[in-house]
């Protein structure tokens, strides 16, 4: 999954980053709103996590900005502004959800889930297949009762074709959604990663449908 991180304090843009790359996301931060915008339009993302105090352009009036573009993306506000009049003006704006600063970084990781599984229309944190299971909670993917290792990249890419199971994906939406920019590099390094995973599943777990992409049953 494809986080971007808009943050304008330095050390809890730093932690953010680290602890959901920890996580196996792919993460991209901005320090102010015009950053994020100029980002958000020229990447595509799975979710938005968004503080309100933000120089050069104000959190809420970004908010406004996707909104009028994009009905769908889950948004999630960060911010210090805990007060109620802050809280419904972000979420009658569009936002999904709004926690408030402090806050305990397994709690914002359990939100983003959440949002993240219903915009992939699911509720369970466990995808199940007949031959094993993803456990997007603890980002492992288990054969029977093995755990099979996979990479940041390898995981990446099941979780996203297991959220999407039954739907064709093109290499090109996976790049976008699992790469955190754009490069003509990047179908090689996809092709590598996808051979990679391939051997580590049974056969014909990942199929391909020559010309259009690649799924999972």
């Amino acid at each position: 999954m494809k986080l971007l991180i808009v943050e304008d304090e330095k050390d809890l843009q730093v932690a953010l980053r680290r602890g959901f790359e920890k996580l196996k996301y792919t993460v991209s931060v901005a320090a102010d709103g015009e950053e994020a915008v100029d980002l958000y339009f020229s990447n595509t993302y799975d979710i938005i996590i968004l503080d309100l105090n933000l120089p050069k352009l104000d959190g809420l009036e970004m908010l406004k900005i996707i909104r009028d573009e994009n009905k769908i993306i889950p948004i999630m506000i960060l911010s210090a502004r805990s007060d109620v009049e802050n809280k419904i003006a972000g979420l009658d704006l569009g936002a999904n959800d709004y926690l408030a600063k402090p806050f305990h970084f397994k709690e914002l990781d359990a939100r983003i889930r959440a949002l993240l599984r219903r915009n992939f229309k699911t509720t369970d944190a466990e995808i199940s297949f007949s031959v094993g299971r993803l456990d997007t909670l603890s980002k492992k993917f288990y054969l029977g009762e093995e755990e099979i290792y996979l990479s940041k990249k390898e995981y990446a890419i099941l979780e996203y074709l297991s959220l999407r199971k039954g739907e064709t994906i093109s290499t090109v939406e996976l790049i976008e959604h699992i790469w955190e920019h754009d490069d003509d590099d990047l179908m090689n390094s996809l092709k590598v990663h996808l051979s990679n995973l391939r051997k580590k599943l049974p056969v014909g777990f990942i199929k391909n449908s020559r010309g259009h992409g690649y799924y999972v049953e």
